[in-house]
């Protein structure tokens, strides 16, 4: 067997096992032994040396592919993760509750952002299968500039999240002016049960502590103390309704800077992808000349 026809045996192998491509599998191993432009038994320059570059390039152009494929796969299923806990959290009847009565609905603009993220992450996630797949040099700057969207979304939506919900926050100084005037007019009946329906669900007492009640010159009510002890609460309303959303934030946010991070990859693979597929083009080129 010639070197021409072991050439097209090996290609057409691996045309059949890949499926995918943006050419037929007779068409890539025309190319690849130059059998467009050369008759029979001529090889085109550097012989043997000209059909294992491309080869070699062919081969990593797939396993380029089939990385962006898989990598695609895990980013949709956190894109869908993360909208699904983004709706859960924006629909919560307890937390709208709790957000209402303290006037602290600024914290779904981190929700809103990531829902948004979300949604872009499962198309970018798409639009990075069907690019791979046809190996299109627009399709994947197409990719790229979404991935580029996809990252900003990622990355602004867990920053303004964190910032409504984390320590050290813009969320705690909120809270702290909300529960500390619900206690100055806590002889309102409307004030009265949001401050009871806050202190015993989240077990905690005043804006800071006890010493809040003290301080704002008001009676201390039974829902600031433990139904065991008798005691009032250690922590105050901040740190607790803080450490409450916290813990409920941290997977979203921790699932978007993930993405995030998948972003930056697929970005490097795609640029990487494209080059390769230039290249490759180029040397066919040069092979059949």
């Amino acid at each position: 067997m010639s070197v021409i026809e072991k050439c097209y045996v090996a290609v057409l192998a691996i045309d059949i096992i890949t499926v995918v491509g943006r050419r037929t599998a007779t068409t890539r191993s025309l190319k690849l032994c130059s059998c467009y432009n050369a008759p029979y038994g001529m090889a085109g320059k550097g012989d043997g040396e000209g059909e294992g570059n491309v080869l070699k390039l062919e081969n990593q152009i797939l396993i380029i592919k089939y990385v962006i494929l898989f990598t695609n796969i895990i980013e949709w299923m956190i894109g869908a993760s993360i909208f699904a806990l983004c709706l859960w959290m924006r629909f919560d009847p307890g937390i709208g509750t709790i957000l209402d009565k303290l006037d602290a609905d600024t914290f779904y603009d981190g929700i809103y952002v990531l829902i948004v993220a979300s949604i872009i992450i499962m198309i970018v996630a798409f639009v990075g299968c069907v690019s791979a797949l046809q190996e299109s040099g627009i399709a994947l700057l197409v990719y790229i500039g979404t991935q580029v969207l996809g990252f900003i979304f990622g990355l602004a939506g867990s920053a303004v999240l964190l910032d409504n919900s984390a320590r050290d926050s813009h969320f705690q100084p909120r809270i702290r002016e909300s529960m500390r005037r619900l206690i100055i007019n806590a002889h309102h009946e409307e004030s009265r049960k949001s401050l009871a329906e806050i202190q015993e669900g989240i077990a905690c007492c005043g804006a800071d502590g006890a010493s809040d009640y003290l301080s704002l010159k008001q009676p201390l009510p039974n829902e600031c103390r433990d139904t065991v002890t008798g005691n009032p609460f250690y922590h105050g309303c901040v740190d607790e309704l803080t450490w409450f959303f916290e813990q409920k934030c941290a997977w979203v946010a921790g699932l978007a800077m993930t993405v995030c991070f998948f972003h930056v990859i697929n970005i490097v693979l795609a640029t990487i992808l494209k080059s390769a597929l230039e290249k490759e083009e180029e040397q066919s080129e040069a092979y059949r000349k």
